[in-house]
């Protein structure tokens, strides 16, 4: 059981939307709901009225509303949601049109750019014009090659209050990662900026955009913002104008195209590691209505806050921290690195912003522990009163980092979910306790449950992240599927009916999760299932490791496990540190989980949506192929991994 952390006033539970909500519940439906844990059996039993409330209570806009809430709750994959409703995405998204602050950006020159809701709903109408003038109807593809900047959010509510489809990658991709996904898709327009900056380099865009042309033809436009140049040349651009050129000056009034619940909304894209990305595409009233829940309720998120996630374009968490638009608060905009000018970066914007609900990743929160910044000693962070941290488990260290040099007194919702449902399977409870290690809960309308190595659903044991009930954001088909095998293969083909997300977990009696890393890494030493999580745990408190990654490598009719561990500069793998990590290892986790092998490598490969590639590195030792080293940020570093002697040795 996790240390108990911190607990919500009695009058912040009071204050919170989710003891509105439960209030709401409690007399419409004459039942005795009183706690959290209550109001998540019965959203995940009275499926129909549990999302139906949640369309009243997040004030959906729609000129139709919905006949039937859902056709066949038993049906997965294949449930009908809202049928009979009319909305558009960007509608709800641009219901504010006052002077409060919609976006703020920083770039790595923290230079500061503002937008309020008049202004940014202006900047959509024109660009929206623009595209209306090209013909764009709905179900047609457009994308965004972009940093996270305002322009992004304005070209994809231009897209979507039209109807169009939207999809992104950030300009970290490389050339074939950006073909392998936007060349599926046949997209007609294309938004991109002349460059972007990282750790303080100026970083040119548009000699890739060049060649990403040349094998998509589909392209009839490309609109280019100008960020590292006032005035770029576009001479070897095709079909290539500047943003300020493509805009209508005086557009006419904006109308939402109406659309379908399950009208196409965003096409995102799996890792992409076993071959091409699998493209996922969603539901403009499934992604509304699921990230409009987890705003308001699981986040607590009014009008007056000030939310910020340190996310690209290329990251679910983008289209995440869009949504909040929908509930009127302010988003603030980081494009770059977190660490530049230096790890002090984003809490000094925190300061300066006000920000009420900061976001960033576990693994971020493991490199500042690195360099000894203290945020809580150097900034005034009076007003922040959440931390969300997602991308991977958040360890127990990470944890109590938060609450002793960042602040005592705020809500660490750690959130796992996954780009397939653009949202949380378990995250935070406004109104409920935090402890070291866990996700506070499962989220409403999200039937997860573990199940063990004979699909049975168990507690306080760990078991498969499974969904055994429909929720309206998952996929409603995978591009270029035409008769579902993809979808099917990449959910349901472990248990009939029931969705199998890939993470390996814990739900504990109180009703929180602990995430131990994906399920197809769990390593089997002796037979015993051991998540990569329990090891990544010991080693992130040890501040002679950048990074690490840890695979299970067949051995002998066994599986022995293998860490790799790439060093902070100036550090060298003896055997004093050798033996320092196999004890903590031994001590804070098991025996079991002590490595056969430690082994340095210079660098950690990860997938372009920065996870971790176990699977990879193990296919790579054991001299297997490794199908599409594209889809890796940094490809080149599975050399290394190919050519390590030792563990071909015993």
């Amino acid at each position: 059981m996790g240390k108990l952390l911190w607990e919500p006033s009695k009058a912040k539970v009071l204050e919170a939307n989710m003891t509105a909500f439960i209030q709401r519940v409690r007399e419409k439906y004459n039942n005795d709901i009183q706690t959290y844990g209550d109001l998540w059996q019965w959203s995940v039993t009275q499926i129909p009225e549990f999302w139906e409330e949640m369309w009243l209570y997040g004030g959906i806009i729609a000129s139709k509303p919905p006949t039937q809430i859902i056709e066949d709750v038993e049906k997965m994959p294949g449930a009908k949601w809202f049928s009979g409703a009319r909305l558009n995405f960007a509608e709800n998204l641009l219901q504010y049109r006052d002077e409060r602050t919609a976006i703020v950006f920083y770039g790595e020159d923290q230079v500061r750019r503002q937008l309020s809701y008049a202004q940014l709903f202006t900047e959509v109408s024109t660009v929206a014009a623009a595209l209306k003038n090209m013909g764009i109807q709905p179900g047609d593809r457009i994308v965004g090659f972009m940093p996270n900047m305002p322009e992004t959010i304005i070209a994809m509510l231009a897209a979507t209050s039209l109807g169009a489809t939207w999809s992104s990658c950030s300009p970290d991709f490389g050339i074939k990662g950006v073909l392998d996904r936007f060349g599926q898709i046949k997209p007609r327009v294309l938004f991109t900026a002349d460059g972007y900056y990282f750790k303080g380099k100026k970083i040119d865009n548009l000699a890739r955009v060049e060649e990403i042309l040349q094998q998509i033809d589909s392209v009839e436009k490309v609109v280019v913002v100008p960020y590292t140049r006032s005035n770029p040349d576009l001479s070897g651009i095709k079909n290539g104008i500047l943003l300020e050129a493509f805009r209508v000056d005086d557009p006419p009034p904006m109308v939402f195209e109406q659309l379908p619940f399950d009208h196409p909304l965003y096409i995102m894209y799996s890792s992409g590691t076993t071959g091409l990305p699998k493209c996922m595409v969603q539901s403009a009233g499934g992604i509304l209505l699921q990230q409009k829940k987890e705003h308001l309720l699981h986040t607590d998120l009014k009008r007056e806050d000030t939310i910020f996630y340190f996310t690209t374009c290329g990251w679910m968490m983008w289209n995440w921290l869009t949504c909040a638009l929908s509930v009127g608060a302010t988003v603030v905009l980081y494009d770059g690195n977190p660490f530049h000018p230096g790890p002090e970066a984003l809490w000094k914007m925190a300061e300066e912003e006000k920000i009420t609900v900061f976001g960033i990743s576990a693994g971020y929160l493991a490199a500042l522990m690195g360099t000894g910044l203290k945020p809580c000693e150097q900034f005034d962070l009076s007003s922040l009163r959440a931390i969300l941290s997602t991308g991977s488990p958040l360890s127990i260290e990470g944890f109590e980092f938060v609450y002793s040099d960042i602040k005592k007194d705020l809500q660490l919702a750690s959130i796992s979910g996954g780009t397939d449902i653009n949202g949380c399977f378990a995250l935070g409870n406004p109104i409920g306790p935090v402890y070291a290690g866990e996700l506070q809960c499962r989220g409403l309308g999200m039937k997860v449950e573990a199940f063990n190595s004979n699909g049975q659903s168990v507690i306080n044991e760990q078991g498969e992240l499974v969904c055994t009930a429909p929720s309206p954001s998952m996929p409603i088909y995978f591009w270029d599927d035409p008769d579902g095998k993809k979808y099917h293969s990449a959910y349901f083909d472990v248990y009939t009916g029931v969705w199998r997300h890939g993470d390996y977990i814990e739900i504990n009696d109180r009703g929180g999760v602990a995430i131990y890393g994906r399920s197809d890494a769990t390593l089997n030493p002796g037979g015993v299932r051991i998540g990569t999580a329990e090891i990544y745990r010991q080693i992130d408190i040890l501040p002679e490791i950048e990074d690490s990654l840890v695979v299970g490598q067949s051995w002998k009719d066994d599986v022995r496990v293998i860490l790799f561990v790439q060093l902070q500069e100036g550090r060298i793998l003896d055997d004093a540190l050798s033996d320092k990590i196999k004890k903590t290892i031994r001590t804070h986790a098991s025996p079991r989980h002590v490595p056969a092998k430690i082994v340095s490598v210079p660098d950690i490969p990860y997938t372009l949506n920065m996870k971790k590639v176990e699977i990879a590195v193990k296919k790579t030792i054991e001299g297997k192929e490794v199908k599409n080293k594209d889809a890796l940020k940094n490809p080149e570093s599975l050399d290394y991994f190919a050519n390590i002697q030792e563990l071909k040795e015993d």
